[in-house]
């Protein structure tokens, strides 16, 4: 599984073949220090660990030193593993890893990145729930109310995986299938059609 690690830019439309605006995300993606290659007999397992965004070594801790003085690098901010990396595109410990290493315009890709939190939110806003009904016939105040959510007697409690108000956004989502539409390798500059989870200058993995 190819991949990189990247920064959301923010949003912008471009114009395809047939005129229609497009919308899409840029993404600055890379580059990326190959920090460290697991094998099975180290790890029992194989990956290749990238590392991006440079960090202050005040801000590291020790061991973490160690580790990127391995691979002769700065002490990077972010880092993901990628399994099968090895197996599609050689690389070595401390390889600087860039947009067109690894993406070509046309291809499609899955963005991985950290969804908005929109703190504690209601069961609209949250579910997409219509409310209880209207203000007739005595209803009042109950526009955005959840409902029932079980029975009295029976069962007495409130089944797992009711949908009801909580906390919203700031989770983990992949996004499938999304076609790269132009690449700027001297920018490290990705862009991609649609939209991706998470804030501009927020942390996305890119993967093929």
């Amino acid at each position: 599984m190819l991949g990189i690690i990247g920064k959301k830019i923010g949003m912008t439309t471009l114009h395809n073949s047939q005129g229609r605006s497009v919308p899409c995300t840029v993404i600055e993606g890379g580059p990326c220090v190959v920090t460290q290659i697991k094998t099975l007999a180290t790890d029992g397992y194989q990956a290749v660990q990238l590392g991006y965004a440079d960090k202050k070594e005040k801000h590291t801790s020790n061991p973490l030193k160690g580790h990127f003085a391995k691979a002769s690098c700065a002490p990077k901010r972010k880092l993901v593993e990628f399994k099968n990396f090895a197996e599609a595109l050689e690389v070595k410990l401390g390889q600087i890893i860039r947009l067109e290493d690894v993406f070509t315009v046309g291809e499609y890709v899955d963005a991985i990145g950290t969804s908005q939190g929109k703190g504690f939110q209601g069961v609209v806003k949250r579910h997409g729930f219509r409310g209880v009904g209207d203000r007739t016939h005595g209803q009042h105040n109950r526009e955005r109310a959840p409902g029932s959510i079980g029975g009295a007697s029976y069962p007495a409690r409130v089944f797992k995986g009711m949908r009801m108000a909580g906390r919203t956004g700031g989770k983990r989502v992949k996004v499938a299938n999304l076609e790269v539409l132009k690449i700027f390798p001297e920018r490290n500059l990705i862009v991609i059609n649609g939209s991706i989870p998470g804030s501009s200058n927020s942390h996305i993995i890119l993967e093929k």
